[in-house]
């Protein structure tokens, strides 16, 4: 990989690792499920005014929509405010190593590795210690939202490889207008009319900061150069960038939370984020990607 091109890809994982940090931000202030509806209205549109709409049948947008807004990013969101330090949900969020692993073999009929189960194993006893801390930054409802945000990030890949379409920014972009009406129809439900009469009042600087930046660098910006690096190279050389995301999600947590590292959290995260590096392993892959680094 040109030294440019890692450099761009290391930015972008430090700017999803730091996204952590900014969505407790605006979900400290306002009802987190509006939050992430402002985030996807604004990054769909206008966007999808300048995208072409992929050859996908719409079900599939309404889908990853559900799956990618709700699911996830909902969930994720929801799991900040009842427990969860912001550098933790960037870290338990790589649990989705075991529901890929889950659903690929039930969906999919995908061959259940060693190194997968390897890593598996790894992850989950990775999440096993996160469970066992006393700081405060994790509460076990907190942990079942990241739980099923994990099986939702797992679930859009499965979406994605079941429309079949190569466009995949064109196709994130038109799901994600789908994904803010079931996020307002859920704060209707919990809350009723009372958390949108209130949102006004609550749009300070800080809230704007946090939708924007999630919409724009996060989202769109951010997405958009990931996949031109997955265009132009081979996915088993960008894919180990992503172990950065949770590095610089503790990262971020310590700088702007004083999030605290310690022993337990250490071997945590050093658990799950090998279980997500040898569930990967391929014969060779040392030697594959030593040579395209060159």
């Amino acid at each position: 990989m040109r030294m440019n091109d890692l450099l761009l890809g290391i930015a972008v994982m430090c700017l999803w690792g730091f996204n952590f940090s900014v969505i407790k931000l605006g979900a400290d202030q306002i009802d987190p499920t509006i939050l992430v509806a402002l985030r996807f209205t604004l990054a769909a549109i206008p966007a999808v005014f300048f995208v072409t709409r992929p050859a996908v049948p719409v079900r599939y947008f309404f889908a990853y929509g559900l799956t990618f807004g709700t699911g996830v990013w909902g969930m994720m969101t929801w799991s900040i405010t009842v427990g969860i330090s912001a550098g933790m949900a960037g870290l338990l969020m790589q649990l989705s190593v075991v529901s890929s692993l889950l659903l690929g073999w039930l969906w999919l009929k995908e061959r259940l590795t060693r190194p997968k189960l390897l890593g598996a194993g790894l992850a989950l006893l990775g999440l096993a210690v996160s469970l066992t801390l006393q700081d405060g930054s994790v509460s076990l409802v907190g942990t079942l939202f990241v739980l099923v945000a994990a099986i939702s990030w797992s679930l859009t890949g499965i979406i994605v490889k079941k429309a079949g379409t190569t466009e995949v920014f064109a196709f994130s972009v038109w799901g994600m207008l789908f994904a803010p009406v079931p996020l307002v129809g859920v704060a209707w439900l919990a809350q009723g009319s009372d958390v949108f009469l209130m949102l006004p009042a609550q749009m300070n600087r800080d809230v704007w900061f946090s939708v924007l930046f999630q919409a724009y660098p996060t989202t769109l910006l951010g997405y958009w150069l990931w996949n031109r690096l997955i265009v132009k190279y081979p996915l088993s050389t960008v894919a180990p960038l992503t172990l950065l995301v949770p590095i610089f999600g503790l990262l971020g947590s310590y700088l702007f939370y004083g999030e605290s590292m310690n022993g337990t959290k250490l071997i945590a995260g050093m658990l799950i984020l090998s279980g997500l590096v040898v569930s990967q392993w391929r014969a060779g892959m040392l030697t594959r990607l030593s040579g395209r680094t060159s």
